[in-house]
């Protein structure tokens, strides 16, 4: 796709949509909307708001492939969203890719797919493809908009945070993102993963099936993770503090901040 980023994401008539898939990954974000109106579809709050001088539509995705396909078609569908955004946390796999980094996902493998011997493992059924690429307008943006947000990170997450996940020289990296239905939790599958598929830079249960979705529709797609930890043995342990006290502030700052650049 070769649109700028304005074009993108058709700031003028048509809404973007900004998804998570925990309500704890949304929650800084929505306390940036206080006038958002809520509308309830398939069991799920549409937040709808002006942000940045751009029409907005919030969401909390759920967690999962499935779930996360649920709420970007209806996105689409209901809402006519023009582009659709997604961020939260993820579990770091490539090397260097470290606790409070971001990873901006250039492109998407549902690392779980495996029709073989019908398809080659990886591969989507009757797609031709195992890889699904974001907009490259959105990913450029979304990494201009995280390198801001990461040279402040005390203004962001606060000195306490910033001590404690040790934020002082985060760094944000673009490239391939997978999804599956599972967290990812153990050094084990860690390690698998990153044999299989060496060029992965970070892992979640989302990104993929969204991409997907948005490529069946003709849509510009992007998402950006904070790594909330390095989907190992410690991964558990790590999870929810980190969500809570970075990710979803995170989140706000590189979603702001990307809207003010497009």
């Amino acid at each position: 796709m070769g649109a700028t980023a304005g074009e993108a994401t058709g700031a003028a008539t048509r809404p973007i949509a900004i998804m998570s898939a925990m309500r704890e990954e949304l929650a800084a974000v929505l306390a940036l909307l206080p006038d958002a109106r809520a509308t309830v579809v398939a069991g799920r709050e549409f937040w709808q708001a002006q942000w940045q001088g751009h029409q907005v539509v919030a969401v909390q995705a759920r967690i999962g492939k499935v779930a996360a396909a649920t709420t970007a078609t209806v996105l689409i569908e209901r809402f006519g969203v023009h582009s659709i955004l997604f961020t939260g946390v993820a579990g770091g796999l490539g090397q260097g890719v470290k606790v409070g980094d971001l990873v901006v996902g250039s492109h998407f493998v549902q690392h779980d797919m495996d029709c073989s011997p019908l398809f080659p493992r990886f591969e989507l059924p009757l797609y031709g493809r195992s890889e699904l690429l974001a907009n490259a307008a959105l990913v450029n943006a979304l990494g201009r908009a995280a390198a801001v947000v990461l040279a402040d990170p005390v203004g962001h997450v606060g000195a306490s945070a910033v001590a404690q996940f040790q934020l002082q020289h985060a760094s944000v990296h673009q490239g391939l993102i997978l999804s599956g239905d599972r967290f990812v939790s153990t050094t084990a599958e860690s390690l698998a993963l990153q044999a299989a598929l060496p060029m992965a830079l970070a892992v979640e249960m989302e990104g993929a099936a969204v991409a997907q979705v948005c490529h069946d529709y003709g849509l510009p797609f992007a998402a950006v993770r904070s790594i909330s930890d390095r989907a190992d043995d410690a991964a558990h342990g790590d999870f929810a503090l980190f969500v809570q006290t970075v990710a979803s502030r995170y989140s706000a700052a590189v979603v702001s901040e990307l809207l003010r650049l497009l």
